[in-house]
């Protein structure tokens, strides 16, 4: 067992999309890693989806100590391309903020986004979906995933219920 006092947070560069592969293989060799994962919504053939996807892609912390540790092994772990280094010296990570990235997680430990505020009356643009490009005035939210927002479609103001994504507020 290693002197907690003693072990820092260090940074790990993966290769592209193998996030949790190097992930799955630091922790089979008894490294502690922590990848931090969030809720995205994606367009995928035409639907949208939510999907959940590292946090910061290519990036995950894995808690070392400098001196007993052996460090060896990370570099030629699967999925892994190398650890992040400033010069000579590995990029320590502060505790503080993986302790703060991990107190914005649910219970499933995941960072989910908060909902865009809009207030009634803003202008918004909808940015998805068959009236996309339009420009209208946000009006109610009807529920959690969908808004009520006023368009202008050929001179005249038609109500149109939409999916909450599709809709972002002008600034």
């Amino acid at each position: 067992m290693t002197d907690s006092a003693a072990e820092s947070w260090y940074l790990v560069y993966a290769k592209p999309r193998q996030e949790e592969i190097a992930r799955e293989n630091l922790e089979r060799q008894g490294y502690a890693v922590y990848l931090p994962r969030a809720t995205q919504s994606r367009r995928r053939a035409g639907r949208r989806l939510t999907v959940v996807e590292p946090l910061f892609p290519r990036y995950l912390f894995i808690r070392l100590n400098m001196g007993t540790d052996n460090w060896a092994p990370i570099r030629s772990t699967i999925g892994v391309s190398a650890l992040v280094r400033f010069g000579a010296e590995p990029a320590r990570v502060p505790d503080t903020l993986v302790a703060l990235l991990r107190s914005h997680e649910t219970g499933s430990g995941i960072h989910e986004w908060a909902q865009k505020p809009m207030r009634t009356g803003q202008g918004v643009r909808v940015a998805d979906g068959v009236f996309a490009g339009y420009q209208g005035i946000f009006l109610a939210r009807s529920s959690r995933e969908r808004v009520v927002v006023l368009l202008d479609i050929l001179g005249r103001p038609v109500r149109a219920q939409l999916i909450a994504d599709q809709v972002d507020p002008l600034d």
